[in-house]
């Protein structure tokens, strides 16, 4: 095991500069997946499970989603949110007991409700409910995805290092193309999000700025005449 003295965000900065593998790019069938932007997650004011992103984030995913749509290709909101009981949320629900459990997030919850500044399109956006951390795990979205052609998967949300990370992982493993704008995702650990943010760039997808991403995403449409 290698020893250093470096932060994680020192490792990942480096490894921005001087990246070990070449970019895995964008394809043409791009899908948007924000995964668990909901007020559990990014209500400061009011629930202690929440954390705070970068300043951009909400606005970025607003401008991705816009865009995705643009292009005539799926946006994806993934919740997490269980049984009145909690019976479905397997090991979720033996880690703790109390009003702020995990388990006790009902879908009609406070907690699951996407945030009111990210700009959902209940018409046409896929609203996906999942148990656990990967957006992949027991629901539809592969065949979602197979169904739409997708060959490029954007994840924004959190965690970094739970179930952004998960989601990015499965969708490596099931050969889709993974761009992880790096405004666009947020966990409650400074160490812990910039160490999995350094995982995704060296072994599971392209970390790139949302403006970026945007840039390429504009440059996509004209190109397909959208």
């Amino acid at each position: 095991m290698l020893k250093t003295d470096k932060t994680s965000q020192e490792i990942f900065e480096a490894y921005k500069a001087a990246p070990r593998v070449p970019e895995r790019g964008m394809g043409e069938r791009v899908a948007l997946i924000n995964i668990d932007l909901q007020r559990r997650y990014t209500d400061t004011a009011t629930f202690p499970s929440a954390y705070e992103g970068h300043p951009r984030q909400f606005e970025a995913v607003n401008q991705l989603s816009t865009a995705v749509r643009a292009l005539g290709t799926p946006v994806i909101w993934a919740y997490v949110a269980y049984l009145p009981d909690g019976s479905d949320a397997g090991w979720w629900s033996k880690l703790s007991d109390n009003e702020m459990s995990l388990h006790k997030v009902g879908h009609g919850s406070p907690q699951a409700e996407i945030d009111p500044r990210l700009h959902v399109d209940r018409e046409r956006d896929l609203m996906l409910h999942k148990r656990m951390s990967s957006a992949f795990f027991e629901t539809h979205l592969t065949s979602f995805l197979i169904f739409n052609k997708i060959d490029t998967l954007i994840v924004t949300g959190g965690a970094t290092s739970g179930c952004v990370r998960g989601t990015v992982m499965d969708a490596l493993s099931h050969g889709y193309r993974v761009i992880v704008p790096e405004e666009c995702v947020a966990d409650r650990e400074e160490g812990a999000h910039y160490a999995n943010l350094y995982d995704i760039a060296f072994k599971y997808g392209d970390v790139k700025p949302v403006d970026d991403v945007l840039t390429a995403l504009s440059k996509l449409g004209a190109k397909q005449g959208n």
